[in-house]
Protein backbone atom coordinates (compact mmCIF):
# COMPACT_ATOMS: atom_id res chain seq x y z
CA UNK A 1 0.00 0.00 0.00
CA UNK A 2 1.12 3.55 -0.72
CA UNK A 3 0.11 5.23 2.51
CA UNK A 4 1.62 8.71 3.01
CA UNK A 5 3.77 8.50 -0.11
CA UNK A 6 1.91 10.95 -2.33
CA UNK A 7 3.82 12.12 -5.34
CA UNK A 8 2.71 14.14 -8.31
CA UNK A 9 3.65 11.73 -11.09
CA UNK A 10 2.19 13.86 -13.92
CA UNK A 11 1.79 10.71 -16.01
CA UNK A 12 5.50 10.65 -16.81
CA UNK A 13 8.53 8.54 -16.05
CA UNK A 14 10.81 9.76 -13.28
CA UNK A 15 13.53 11.15 -15.54
CA UNK A 16 11.00 13.02 -17.69
CA UNK A 17 9.21 14.34 -14.60
CA UNK A 18 12.47 15.58 -13.07
CA UNK A 19 13.47 17.30 -16.30
CA UNK A 20 10.05 18.96 -16.55
CA UNK A 21 10.12 20.23 -12.96
CA UNK A 22 13.70 21.42 -13.38
CA UNK A 23 12.82 23.46 -16.47
CA UNK A 24 9.64 24.86 -14.88
CA UNK A 25 11.59 25.89 -11.75
CA UNK A 26 14.25 27.57 -13.88
CA UNK A 27 11.65 29.58 -15.78
CA UNK A 28 9.84 30.50 -12.55
CA UNK A 29 13.04 31.92 -11.06
CA UNK A 30 13.96 33.65 -14.30
CA UNK A 31 10.59 35.27 -15.08
CA UNK A 32 8.87 35.29 -11.69
CA UNK A 33 5.65 33.80 -13.04
CA UNK A 34 4.61 31.11 -15.49
CA UNK A 35 1.32 29.93 -16.93
CA UNK A 36 0.93 26.15 -16.88
CA UNK A 37 -1.62 23.46 -16.07
CA UNK A 38 -2.94 23.12 -12.53
CA UNK A 39 -1.36 19.68 -12.06
CA UNK A 40 2.08 20.94 -13.06
CA UNK A 41 1.72 24.02 -10.86
CA UNK A 42 0.82 21.89 -7.85
CA UNK A 43 3.82 19.63 -8.51
CA UNK A 44 6.14 22.60 -9.01
CA UNK A 45 5.21 24.43 -5.82
CA UNK A 46 7.06 22.25 -3.24
CA UNK A 47 9.94 21.78 -5.68
CA UNK A 48 10.44 25.54 -6.09
CA UNK A 49 9.97 26.31 -2.41
CA UNK A 50 12.71 23.83 -1.52
CA UNK A 51 15.08 25.61 -3.92
CA UNK A 52 14.25 29.02 -2.44
CA UNK A 53 14.88 27.65 1.04
CA UNK A 54 18.34 26.58 -0.11
CA UNK A 55 18.90 30.09 -1.50
CA UNK A 56 18.05 31.62 1.87
CA UNK A 57 20.88 29.66 3.51
CA UNK A 58 23.41 31.12 1.08
CA UNK A 59 26.27 28.70 1.79
CA UNK A 60 28.46 27.06 -0.82
CA UNK A 61 26.94 23.68 -0.03
CA UNK A 62 23.40 24.96 -0.53
CA UNK A 63 24.49 26.63 -3.80
CA UNK A 64 25.79 23.30 -5.07
CA UNK A 65 22.61 21.55 -3.96
CA UNK A 66 20.44 24.13 -5.73
CA UNK A 67 22.49 23.73 -8.91
CA UNK A 68 21.21 20.14 -9.11
CA UNK A 69 17.59 21.32 -9.23
CA UNK A 70 17.72 24.10 -11.87
CA UNK A 71 19.33 24.71 -15.25
CA UNK A 72 22.00 27.35 -14.75
CA UNK A 73 21.63 29.40 -17.92
CA UNK A 74 22.45 33.04 -18.54
CA UNK A 75 19.71 35.64 -18.19
CA UNK A 76 21.19 38.11 -20.67
CA UNK A 77 22.03 40.67 -17.98
CA UNK A 78 25.19 41.54 -16.12
CA UNK A 79 25.80 41.98 -12.42
CA UNK A 80 28.51 43.38 -10.20
CA UNK A 81 30.52 40.51 -8.73
CA UNK A 82 31.03 42.12 -5.32
CA UNK A 83 27.70 43.82 -4.63
CA UNK A 84 25.37 41.57 -6.67
CA UNK A 85 23.49 44.52 -8.19
CA UNK A 86 22.16 44.13 -11.72
CA UNK A 87 23.68 46.44 -14.33
CA UNK A 88 21.68 47.87 -17.23
CA UNK A 89 23.24 47.42 -20.63
CA UNK A 90 26.51 46.04 -21.90
CA UNK A 91 28.17 49.47 -21.92
CA UNK A 92 27.85 49.89 -18.17
CA UNK A 93 29.08 46.32 -17.66
CA UNK A 94 32.12 47.03 -19.85
CA UNK A 95 32.99 50.11 -17.78
CA UNK A 96 32.93 48.16 -14.55
CA UNK A 97 35.81 45.74 -14.24
CA UNK A 98 34.01 43.38 -11.88
CA UNK A 99 30.94 42.76 -14.06
CA UNK A 100 29.97 39.14 -14.70
CA UNK A 101 27.13 37.55 -16.62
CA UNK A 102 24.04 36.94 -14.50
CA UNK A 103 22.85 33.33 -14.46
CA UNK A 104 19.71 31.85 -12.96
CA UNK A 105 21.68 30.43 -10.02
CA UNK A 106 23.34 33.79 -9.30
CA UNK A 107 19.98 35.53 -9.52
CA UNK A 108 18.49 32.96 -7.14
CA UNK A 109 21.11 33.55 -4.47
CA UNK A 110 21.64 37.30 -4.89
CA UNK A 111 18.03 38.49 -5.36
CA UNK A 112 15.49 35.81 -4.46
CA UNK A 113 17.31 34.48 -1.38
CA UNK A 114 17.76 37.99 0.03
CA UNK A 115 14.12 38.87 -0.64
CA UNK A 116 12.78 35.96 1.42
CA UNK A 117 15.26 36.21 4.31
CA UNK A 118 12.60 36.86 6.95
CA UNK A 119 9.83 34.64 5.53
CA UNK A 120 9.25 31.08 6.68
CA UNK A 121 7.85 29.31 3.63
CA UNK A 122 4.98 30.22 1.32
CA UNK A 123 7.15 31.76 -1.39
CA UNK A 124 4.80 30.98 -4.28
CA UNK A 125 1.12 31.47 -5.09
CA UNK A 126 -1.08 29.53 -7.49
CA UNK A 127 -3.98 31.35 -9.12
CA UNK A 128 -6.61 29.60 -11.20
CA UNK A 129 -7.15 30.74 -14.78
CA UNK A 130 -9.82 29.96 -17.37
CA UNK A 131 -9.50 26.54 -19.01
CA UNK A 132 -7.32 26.09 -22.07
CA UNK A 133 -9.21 26.48 -25.31
CA UNK A 134 -7.91 23.39 -27.09
CA UNK A 135 -8.56 20.65 -24.54
CA UNK A 136 -10.27 22.50 -21.66
CA UNK A 137 -7.60 21.53 -19.14
CA UNK A 138 -7.40 23.53 -15.92
CA UNK A 139 -4.82 26.30 -16.21
CA UNK A 140 -2.97 28.09 -13.44
CA UNK A 141 -0.67 31.03 -12.97
CA UNK A 142 2.10 30.24 -10.49
CA UNK A 143 4.13 33.19 -9.35
CA UNK A 144 6.90 33.93 -6.98
CA UNK A 145 6.05 36.54 -4.36
CA UNK A 146 9.19 38.49 -5.24
CA UNK A 147 7.20 40.14 -8.04
CA UNK A 148 4.13 41.12 -6.01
Amino acid sequence: MRHQSKKHTLGKAQDQRNALLRSLATELILHGEIKTTMARAKALRPYAENIITLAKQGSLHSRRQAARFIFDRETGKFMNFETGEVLEGVEKADKEKKAIAQTVLRKLFSEVGKKYENRNGGYTRIYRMPPRRGDASEMALILSLIHI
